[in-house]
């Protein structure tokens, strides 16, 4: 079969296709709670926007359930040192996917509109809190992580939750927010009542205007304000993992793998140029539309992965202690059989999400809301 250095490779790819798929899948479900008390202007135009959602949303959860799980088997050490380091940014992701399920049903218990207004501000901070951390979490990779192993791989953390607050990182989760909002307003112009779509347009317009906006000067900053890492030396690729194995300058350039693939430009040039296709498809084309915004949010994940490359986990305090592709991973046994696991796996939940989406197809208008009986 493939030997460890590809497999530790593949296993990369695969975390960060499970990554783009949950952003993709459930960043809309997260984009219209964001926007619900914005779409909808009254009691019923809410829940033709929860509807909407409603088939699916538990079921796009499956792929951060995946994702989650594949880093705890495939990079045990990366899971090991970001949950526990970054615990309070975690729990408080964790926080917001509890309350939103909670939201979802106990929204319709009792028939008072001060109820649902408040469940609706729950899912509404609930979607907003996901996205905005997402990014500052995925801004801080870039900045590096307070981190070190000892001579026997023990972790130390060495700072707190506020420390993850740098002016860059919450560049990054406005980048997030921006995207998953302009992503979910798409979705809403896809399903919701022609009167919804209207302004989901508008607002899916502004926001991904905004998006790249500030994807570009992340982007500046990052090339010409944040120092990158680099493994000096041969790379162990084969061996055992152990992140004390190699050596790490900081002070090179984030953009030098970009340098060394050009191929890598294909991500960030998908993302903007996806940017421009949802100015121009949703208005007319819905579902071109949302398809467009799908590929901006794949391509702006897999720029900032393709950037990072090798690393997994920078570290600040000792960059020999960062973790990367090569010495992260479990052993090549491990991976293999995950590999096959994964091979079987994954084409089955492709198939049954497509097949839900089938099925589920068309918009929710506001004239079979005010027909139905109970929902939200």
């Amino acid at each position: 079969m493939f030997d460890y250095a590809t497999l530790r490779v593949i296993w990369w790819a695969l975390l960060g296709t499970l990554l783009i798929g949950f952003a993709i899948m459930d960043g809309f479900d997260f984009g219209v709670a964001g926007l619900l008390k914005v779409l909808g202007r009254d009691n019923e135009e809410r829940k033709v926007l929860l509807e909407g959602i409603e088939p699916t949303w538990e079921g796009n959860q499956v792929w951060f359930i995946v994702a989650g799980g594949a880093t705890f088997a495939a990079w045990p050490m990366l899971y090991a040192v970001s949950f526990s380091g970054m615990y309070f940014a975690i729990a408080l992701v964790l926080l917001a996917l509890i309350l939103r399920p909670v939201g979802f049903n106990f929204r319709g218990k009792i028939h008072d509109p001060r109820w649902a207004s408040l469940w609706d501000w729950v899912l509404t901070g609930s979607g907003l809190a996901v996205m905005l951390v997402a990014g500052i979490a995925f801004g801080n990779l870039f900045l590096g992580l307070p981190f070190r192993f000892d001579d026997d791989l023990r972790m130390n953390w060495h700072g707190g939750f506020l420390d993850l607050l740098h002016p860059f990182a919450l560049l990054c989760g406005l980048v997030s927010l921006g995207m998953l909002l302009a992503h979910g307003a798409c979705f809403a112009a896809l399903k919701a009542d022609h009167a919804i779509a209207v302004r989901a347009v508008a607002i899916a317009r502004w926001t991904t205007l905004a998006f790249a906006a500030l994807y570009v000067l992340a982007g500046v900053w990052l090339a010409y304000g944040i120092p990158g890492y680099a493994i000096t030396g041969p790379a162990v690729t084969e061996g055992v993992s152990n992140p004390l194995y190699k050596q790490v300058a900081h002070g090179s350039s984030w953009f030098a793998g970009y340098m060394q693939y050009p191929w890598f430009w294909a991500a960030p040039l998908l993302a903007l140029a996806a940017a421009v296709g949802v100015q121009a498809l949703v208005g007319r084309r819905s579902v071109a539309g949302f398809v467009a915004s799908s590929l901006m949010v794949g391509g702006t994940i897999a720029s900032a992965g393709f950037a990072l490359f090798p690393f997994l986990l920078p570290s600040s305090l000792d960059p020999h202690s960062s973790l990367t592709v090569w010495d992260a991973s479990s052993s090549r046994g491990t991976l293999q059989l995950m590999l096959v696991v994964t091979a079987v796996l994954l084409p089955i939940v492709i198939l049954y999400t497509g097949w839900v989406y089938r099925v589920m197809r068309g918009r929710v208008t506001l004239e079979q809301v005010r027909k139905a009986h109970g929902g939200y």
